[in-house]
């Protein structure tokens, strides 16, 4: 009997972390974006995907069309009134983005968003909200705050149960439609003033790290333009607002924009970028577990194609139906 009980304990010793790691398990979803110069269709066959180094099978991956998107417009209300030269390029954008596309204008003031004009794909009507920033320095108290309330309240979303418990209420009135794939794109200066200095030697900040997870908890991909605020100016600034941004994007799986350490003359080659990155997004679903964020990669065997995605995603996230 001891020759036949032993290998069924060890079957079973070394079969539970398999058991464990599907208990719980839930269909997922997260945003990847092709990085490539001539890319080519996206699909289960052409992606691999791991979830906390473990591979991990794709159930689908589907374009994410215009009338599947949402892109919220966070627009800094320190940044200096100079900027009013740039509205144009910003109505430009708001008026061609294309058909379906629901957009949101908000301003960054006192550590949150006001919303100017809700999710709307009245492209025209949420033009007419586009206003020039009041130019007093600082007035968002610090862009991270101001996106990670904005994700946490994700105008429309409806609160998440028990796996989320620091989930609040939406913000402002409900979108139509049911869920859809979360773009933000920021303009600020991108300067976290509450972690004191912009020294090179001072550029851990808590609050971009929970921006950063809050956004991945939400499952939103953050883009942003940098332009200078009317307070913080000098390289030394410019250059630790950058690198703040750049972790944002990194870690969400959105592209940080800036000319230099200087202000873009013209917004317009970095709106072309981020249409066409929402372009190239696709939503993937798969199964993972856990109850809070796990860490996501993914790759292609598409000729010269890369895959961007956040670096942690929130099991149970939904982004398409």
């Amino acid at each position: 009997m001891k020759n036949i009980v032993l290998p069924i304990a060890l079957f079973a010793l070394t079969a539970a972390p398999v058991l464990r790691a599907q208990e719980g398990s839930v269909p997922t979803q997260a945003l990847v974006q092709l990085d490539s110069k001539n890319p080519q269709p996206l699909g289960v066959s052409n992606m691999t995907l791991k979830i906390d180094n473990h591979p991990t099978q794709v159930q689908a991956v589907v374009q994410v069309l215009p009338a599947r998107a949402q892109v919220a417009l966070l627009i800094d209300d320190g940044l200096r009134t100079s900027f009013g030269r740039n509205l144009e390029d910003l109505t430009t954008f708001v008026n061609g983005l294309p058909a379906g596309i629901e957009v949101l204008i908000g301003y960054m003031q006192n550590g949150g968003v006001v919303v100017a004009q809700p999710f709307t794909t009245d492209h025209a009507a949420a033009a007419a909200k586009l206003r020039i920033p009041f130019g007093q320095a600082g007035m968002s108290a610090s862009p991270y705050f101001c996106l990670s309330e904005f994700a946490k309240r994700w105008p429309g979303a409806a609160p998440e149960g028990p796996r989320n418990p620091e989930a609040l209420a939406p913000l402002g009135p409900a979108s139509a439609g049911a869920r859809k794939a979360r773009f933000v794109l920021m303009i600020t200066n991108g300067v976290d003033p509450y972690n004191g200095s912009t020294s090179l030697m001072n550029q851990n900040s808590p609050y971009v790290d929970t921006a950063v997870r809050d956004a991945q908890r939400a499952g939103v991909a953050v883009y942003s333009i940098f332009f200078s605020d009317a307070g913080f100016r000098g390289g030394r600034a410019n250059f630790s607002g950058q690198s703040y941004l750049a972790e944002v994007a990194e870690g969400t799986g959105g592209t940080a924009y800036f000319q230099g350490t200087s202000n873009p003359v013209s917004l317009i080659p970095f709106f072309e970028q981020f249409e066409k990155s929402i372009s190239e997004t696709y939503v993937a679903t798969f199964d993972a577990a856990g109850r809070d964020l796990v860490r996501i990669k993914a790759s292609t065997d598409l000729p010269k194609t890369k895959l961007r995605t956040a670096q942690l995603v929130r099991p149970g996230t939904q982004l398409a139906d």
